[in-house]
């Protein structure tokens, strides 16, 4: 299919866009840098909204711990920015991109079980409906943020309500000193066991993940591949002081094999964050789910799997995220296996060819009541389906 691009330079540019598209009745995928594009279904439409000339920071003010930027800003500007004020995201997204793709598909990482998710730290959004109609929603503080809560419904909501057109986000102070504790040779329930205790612990755990051994032997870091098996991780943050404290006294607790100094934590949790273990996109390669469980149910749903599939995985979460590579045609094994295991939860197809995820439920298939509500907010935003059609659900 031949993609016609329109690409706005400012948001009445984009809403002129929507409005014809709406009159015209021909669909647009919504996208910024195109760096997502390969999550969720893909949009079957002629035309393509780049939102990627929508690009530059509104407002930074450090003191207040806001930054307002342009849906489009590239990640790549934004992150160095808030580390020149020792400043992060703290949900810990992954690289690149845009800041309008990052909320749109609400990306975190390891840190989301202690900072939260990405649409935690939305504080208020601009951008154009369906309808063709400019609106702003949320505030820059979150006092200012009351009734219907706009900024949070748009984070994973991957530009099917609004084209997004411009941000507030809460930062943090980034973390002055970080350590990773390692325990070698658990397998996945006593793994899970040992990171329970951890995030039970007063020692403000920001990073708990176990990687078995196949995984671990792949890490561009030599303490973890030389491990000789499995690998499990225990990350502490803070001031320098309160790390190294925390540390003696959670190895103790946790009698860890080894502790991992500041930059080798910063490499093995970026790797943890976006699962670069894992190969490239073509036919022949296994699928990439990541599958959402409470913790401690994280190593029955994978045993369960791993009894019918070939399969190859990780912990994440404390073992509530599993990031599990599996042969083509497995949805329904693994969905299953999450229900039998009494777990709840939803698995995500992250990464398959486009011709693989155009028939397959991506997403977790929702009850009719949820997705009847999910029905009623897409005709809300977007009556005529113009944004992102079947970007989720087929048909939404």
């Amino acid at each position: 299919m031949t993609i016609t691009t329109l690409k706005p330079d400012t948001a009445a540019q984009a809403a002129e866009a929507v409005r014809w598209a709406l009159s015209a009745e021909e669909p647009l995928e919504v996208l910024g840098s195109g760096s997502r594009r390969g999550l969720g279904r893909p949009v079957q439409a002629g035309h393509a909204l780049d939102l990627s000339g929508l690009s530059g920071v509104v407002a930074y003010e450090p003191e207040e711990l806001v930054l307002t930027a342009l849906a489009g800003t590239p990640m790549d500007l934004i992150g160095p920015m808030l580390a020149e004020r020792g400043q992060h995201l703290a949900f810990e997204p992954p690289e690149g991109g845009t800041l309008g793709g990052l909320i749109a598909c609400g990306l975190a990482g390891p840190r989301r079980i202690s900072a939260g998710s990405a649409r935690d730290h939305a504080l208020g959004i601009a951008g154009v409906s369906g309808r063709g109609e400019l609106y702003k929603g949320g505030g820059k503080v979150v006092k200012n943020v009351t009734g219907y809560d706009v900024p949070k419904l748009m984070a994973g909501s991957f530009g099917t309500l609004t084209a997004l057109t411009e941000i507030t986000v809460k930062v943090l102070p980034a973390p002055e000193d970080t350590a990773t504790l390692l325990l070698f040779g658990l397998d996945d329930q006593g793994a899970v066991g040992v990171l329970d205790r951890a995030l039970r612990s007063p020692y403000d755990v920001s990073g708990a993940a176990h990687l078995p051994a196949g995984i671990a032997a792949r890490s561009g870091v030599a303490a973890v591949a030389g491990a000789g098996g499995a690998v499990t991780l225990v990350r502490v943050e803070g001031f320098g002081p309160s790390v190294t404290a925390r540390v003696a006294l959670l190895r103790e607790e946790l009698r860890a094999d080894s502790v991992l100094g500041r930059d080798e934590s910063l490499a093995v949790w970026r790797e943890v964050r976006d699962g670069v273990w894992f190969g490239g996109v073509v036919a022949e390669d296994p699928h990439l789910w990541k599958l959402s469980v409470p913790p401690a149910s994280g190593p029955g749903v994978l045993a369960t799997i791993q009894r019918t599939l070939t399969v190859e995985a990780f912990l994440d979460w404390g073992g509530g995220l599993i990031w599990l590579t599996a042969p083509p045609d497995s949805a329904a094994t693994i969905r299953a296996a999450i229900g039998n295991e009494g777990a709840g939860g939803h698995a995500t197809l992250v990464r398959a060819p486009d011709a693989v995820r155009a028939v397959t439920e991506v997403f977790q298939p929702l009850p009719e009541p949820l997705m009847a509500l999910t029905r009623r907010v897409k005709a809300s935003f977007d009556p005529k389906g113009i944004l992102n059609p079947g970007r989720m659900h087929a048909g939404v």
